[in-house]
This record gives C-alpha cells, sequence and structure tokens, in this order.
C-alpha cells in the first residue's frame, strides 16, 4: 500500500522539465544526423537514436498527460510558477527538434511535428510574454531558462522551410533574435550584480550557447550563405562555448538534478553548426573543432544518462522539493 502512494505522490512531482531529456536527445540524434552526412559517420547511429529520441517523447508525454488528468492543480501549479513555466516550451521545442530530426528522411512525419509544434511555441511565447508583464518578476529569478520559450522560435524555420513561406519564417526568427537580446542583458544584469543562481540552474547557464548557434543555422536553412551576421551568429556561439568551458569549476562538482539536462542541446547546437560551417568552409581548424564538438557532445550525454538512471533507480526523481 505504501509502496502505491509513493508511486502516485511521484507522478504528482513529475516536473515538466523531464521535456529537457528529449531536447538533448534529439540535439544528439540531430549531430551525428549530420555527422553521417558530412564527416562520414556511420549512418545507423543516427537512424537508432531517432527511434530512441521518439520513444523518450512519447514516454515522457504519456506520463505528464497522466498527471494532467490525476493531478491537474500540480499542473496549473507548475504553469503558473515563475521558473517553471518557461520549461513548458521544452515540450514544443521537443516537438520542433523531432520535425528537424524527422524532416530529410520521413517529412510528412516532419510535417506531422512541426505545425503543433510551431502553433504550440506561438501560444506559449505569448503566454509567457504576458505572464512576464501581468506578474511581478523577481530578478532573482531570471536565469538562462528564460531563453527557452522565446528565444525558442529560431527553431522554427530550422525545420520549416518547405512548409511555409519565407515571410512567416521570418516572423519567428526575428522574435527570437529580438528578445535572445533583450534577455541575455536582464539575466547578465542578474548574474553580475545581484545573488548568485540557485545551484540547480547553474547548468543552465550552457543555454547562452544556444541562441546564437541555432540562429546561425536558421539563417543559413532560410537563406544559404554564411554572410557577416550569419559569422557574428557563429562566432557569438564559439565565445559562450569557450565561456562555459572556461568556467569548468562551477560545473564539475554540481550536485544531479534534472536540470543537467541543459548542458547536452546548446553543446548539440554548437557541434551542428560547426560541421554546417565546415561543410560550407572546409578548413582544417572547423574540421577538428566538429570532431571535438561531437565528441564533447556524445561524453557529456552519456555522463548525464547515466547519472539521470541512477537517480531514477534510487528513486531521487521526481520528488517533492
Amino acid at each position: 500500500m505504501e509502496m502505491i502512494i509513493e508511486e502516485k505522490n511521484r507522478l504528482k512531482f513529475f516536473p515538466v522539465m523531464m521535456y529537457a531529456i528529449v531536447m538533448g536527445l534529439s540535439g544528439l540524434t540531430i549531430t551525428y544526423q549530420k555527422a553521417a552526412i558530412w564527416l562520414n559517420f556511420p549512418h545507423i547511429i543516427g537512424e537508432i537514436l531517432m527511434y530512441v529520441t521518439t520513444a523518450v517523447f512519447i514516454a515522457v508525454s504519456y506520463i505528464y498527460l497522466k498527471k494532467f488528468f490525476k493531478y491537474k492543480v500540480a499542473v496549473k501549479n507548475e504553469f503558473s510558477h515563475p521558473v517553471r513555466i518557461n520549461f513548458f516550451a521544452a515540450i514544443s521545442i521537443s516537438m520542433l527538434m523531432l520535425a528537424i530530426i524527422y524532416k530529410e528522411s520521413y517529412p510528412a512525419i516532419s510535417a506531422v511535428f512541426w505545425y503543433p509544434g510551431t502553433l504550440l511555441h506561438f501560444y506559449l511565447t505569448m503566454h509567457t510574454i504576458a505572464f512576464w508583464i501581468n506578474e511581478n518578476q523577481q530578478l532573482d529569478h531570471s536565469n538562462p531558462a528564460w531563453f527557452i520559450p522565446i528565444v525558442g522560435n529560431v527553431l522554427v524555420p530550422v525545420a520549416g522551410v518547405g512548409f511555409v513561406n519565407l515571410g512567416l519564417l521570418m516572423y519567428f526568427f526575428s522574435v527570437g533574435m529580438f528578445f535572445w537580446i533583450i534577455l541575455f542583458a536582464v539575466i547578465l544584469n542578474r548574474i553580475i550584480f545581484h545573488n548568485q543562481m540557485a545551484v540547480k540552474f547553474v547548468p543552465t547557464l550552457f543555454i547562452l550557447i544556444a541562441p546564437p548557434a541555432v540562429g546561425f543555422i536558421a539563417y543559413f536553412k532560410m537563406f544559404g550563405v554564411i554572410d557577416v551576421f550569419a559569422l557574428m551568429l557563429f562566432n557569438m556561439a564559439v565565445f559562450f562555448t569557450l565561456l562555459v568551458a572556461f568556467m569548468y569549476k562551477n560545473f564539475i562538482k554540481l550536485k544531479f538534478f534534472i536540470s543537467w539536462w541543459a548542458f547536452v542541446f546548446p553543446l548539440a547546437a554548437m557541434a551542428i553548426s560547426s560541421m554546417l560551417m565546415y561543410h560550407e568552409r572546409e578548413c582544417l581548424p572547423l574540421l577538428l573543432l566538429s570532431y571535438f564538438m561531437v565528441g564533447v557532445v556524445t561524453i557529456v550525454i552519456l555522463i548525464v544518462a547515466y547519472q539521470t538512471l541512477l537517480h531514477m533507480k534510487k528513486k531521487e526523481i521526481c520528488i517533492k522539493e
């Protein structure tokens, strides 16, 4: 009887942040898909990861829907929480990334993920900004996770080319790039002049890499050129990657939280950006950077996945905070 009650309680505390796992696995999948095309890696790795990522998305969605129907108040509380509200966009971003994964091989399946994912992300963007305006926000609540619902708009054009016209894709790209600059100024102010972030949100510093890296990919997808603006985005992605590498001591002794999955997606975006730049420029430093980043993404996700499974076994995930 106690075990049944415990399992029910764990369902109640199943966090929407679990979709960060799907984001991380999606990033790894796309990394190996592109590595197969541009670096001659075996295609089978990306194909296996595609099915694994899809299965994890379905599993996480099933469990969270189960939570929604059994514990609607708990879901409502998450949706009105000043920090957790940002992670609801991980649902739509997971769908958009699955659309990217399936785009080349199965465009029909890609469309099944892209259209509802885009509509959901449009709603979550509007809802989140309205929430920020209507509710008083404390500066201590700000962290790089704020980028997820807003700058996630930049992902829409990556898989959207061919589904809708360029003008609509430019809308999402413009919104994402504009709020990247605005939110980065807010978060940098908070980090430098105010209290340090809670330990569990330190991994979200890696999210700083994602906006310029994904922005670079989206810009190239839409226009097919490496111009001054594209180079600026790529170089900013390189800068933030070097910055978090320089700050490695901040991360090596962190206690495990599910937010560790925030490490993976931005690193994968950097790996894909590096491979894309190498494909266009074909110079040795970019080739070496591409191999290095693929290796880093692989090692990091193995560590994070192992820690996730270990803490699941210990029943230290999905507990009341």
